[in-house]
Formats: structure tokens, C-alpha cells, sequence
């Protein structure tokens, strides 16, 4: 598991996930802990390490 901060594209606050290295490629809704509007979330694992992420609005 790897831990990651990102700002949340509604309220810009900074936040954290943790993120499952062992699946390669993974997108997923979450809401945001502060301002709880939905996230979409995606990212790609390359050698246990994330290698590209977003996070956007729905």
C-alpha cells in the first residue's frame, strides 16, 4: 500500500488515499473527506510505484 496526497479538484484542500500497488491500473469514484463532492479517481502502477494519477470532477 502506498499512501498519496492529491488536491481535491473542488474545495483544494490536500488529501490522502491509500492506494493498492499490487493492481496495475485502477479508477474508482471516492468522495473527499472535507467537502465530501464525488472524485474520480485513477492511476497506473509501474514497478510498485504510481506512475501517472488523476483526480477530477465529475
Amino acid at each position: 500500500m502506498i499512501e498519496h496526497y492529491f488536491t481535491c479538484p473542488y474545495c483544494w484542500q490536500i488529501i490522502s488515499i491509500l492506494i493498492d500497488n499490487s493492481i496495475i491500473n485502477q479508477s474508482y469514484i471516492e468522495d473527499c473527506e472535507v467537502c465530501c463532492n464525488p472524485i474520480n479517481i485513477s492511476f497506473k502502477i509501474y514497478k510498485s510505484d504510481i506512475s501517472a494519477f488523476q483526480a477530477d470532477n465529475l
